[in-house]
């Protein structure tokens, strides 16, 4: 690749990522400054990803503009870091969501879960009492489960629908527990269910309780979750593909800077 040319890509490519990290950084005080405490937790992770980005993109930028080959090879060393962190957080999101799937129940489209099918990681992260207590507070204050009965009018909509895994787990009790249902917000309790499942007894029709604190709620978390990884996961191997590219440039525009130095 051509002297120019490599510096070029590399001044501009970071000069991009140099705009994208304002973003990322604007976006996490937007998020600072949300009432949501689910959402303001986010906001320190965001900040750092958009303090990195920024960082590593000046650097880059400059090395690229002066011809430096010591900040390119900072820029390089930090961009390579960024390509095996970006690597094993992928590998491993693969390893943790390979477990774990739905099990389908006659009369329903939709599927349920059991907190069992997941892999350890998720068992740990989600029996963990005080992580629980935090994602329990987030799933009272999504309303999920108390927009169902604005979602499904009649008895026969809500029998007919496709809940989603949190819907299915924590906002009515297993099938199993045999529990009929009144409407999308309402079971008859006093139903005596021959299941010993402990949900069954763990389930309350009130808008704070409803199987918030049953396995069936964690599980359909961890199914939420999995999906969410898998999505971040399948992005990253892109991501790491485009770095990739961007290294072997950045490698070139070194090089070319080097030679450049070596002739003054």
């Amino acid at each position: 690749m051509g002297v120019g040319t490599s510096t070029f890509v590399i001044r501009w490519v970071n000069f991009l990522t140099m705009l994208l990290s304002v973003v990322v950084v604007v976006f996490g005080i937007w998020m600072s400054t949300h009432h949501d405490g689910c959402r303001r937790s986010l906001t320190f992770p965001i900040l750092c990803l958009g303090g990195v980005i920024f960082f590593v993109s000046i650097i880059g930028f400059l090395g690229a503009l002066k011809n430096s080959s010591i900040l390119l090879w900072i820029y390089l060393i930090m961009l390579c870091f960024i390509l095996i962190g970006i690597l094993v957080f992928t590998v491993l999101a693969f390893i943790v969501t390979n477990n774990g799937s739905g099990h389908s129940v006659d009369g329903l489209r939709y599927k349920e879960y059991q907190l069992k099918d997941y892999s350890s990681w998720f068992l740990n992260q989600l029996n963990n009492t005080h992580n629980w207590k935090e994602l329990k507070i987030c799933l009272v204050k999504s309303e999920d489960c108390n927009n169902l009965s604005k979602k499904y009018k009649t008895l026969k909509q809500y029998k007919s629908a496709k809940l989603t895994p949190i819907e299915a787990g924590c906002c009515r009790p297993p099938s199993d527990c045999g529990y009929p249902a009144v409407n999308a917000s309402f079971y008859d309790l006093s139903f005596h269910p021959v299941s010993s499942n402990k949900d069954c007894k763990l389930y309350k029709n009130s808008r704070q309780v409803k199987c918030y604190n049953c396995d069936s709620c964690k599980a359909g978390v961890a199914q939420y979750m999995k999906t969410e990884w898998r999505v971040v996961a399948i992005f990253n191997v892109a991501l790491f593909l485009v770095l990739s590219m961007i290294y072997f440039v950045g490698c070139c525009a070194r090089r070319n800077a080097s030679r450049s130095q070596s002739k003054t």
